[in-house]
């Protein structure tokens, strides 16, 4: 995958997550969740954007694992959102979103893993 096609799929996820942050129920749970994840899943395509402009090798590793950390923390708040049933949409745009986050956690996972090792 090449790297402008990764940043454009972060963006897409950003989106993903903002119209689902447009579905969670406004109770004081709803609320809260939605600001995270918000926060949490527009912040990947953001750092994604940092990497590109790493300094060095472990200046890039650390910003992508800025990234990773951020999909974990999307990932939880997903599964938070989706379990206490605070979503009102379609079930299938959570599922949808939780698959593309797994997706997205493998890549990184796989990235700075190769990354360290180039390190060495």
């Amino acid at each position: 995958m090449k790297k402008f096609d990764l940043h454009e799929r972060l963006i897409d996820f950003a989106v993903q997550i903002i119209n689902i942050t447009d579905n969670v129920k406004t109770t004081k749970a709803g609320n809260h969740l939605s600001g995270q994840i918000v926060r949490s899943g527009t912040a990947p395509s953001l750092n994604y954007s940092e990497a590109q402009s790493a300094e060095s090798r472990n200046d890039f590793i650390h910003k992508m694992s800025v990234v990773l950390k951020e999909l974990r923390e999307t990932h939880s708040n997903l599964k938070n959102i989706f379990r206490a049933k605070l979503y009102l949409g379609q079930e299938i745009e959570i599922d949808t979103a939780i698959k593309e986050n797994d997706e997205l956690i493998s890549i990184f996972v796989k990235s700075i893993e190769t990354s360290r090792n180039k390190n060495k």
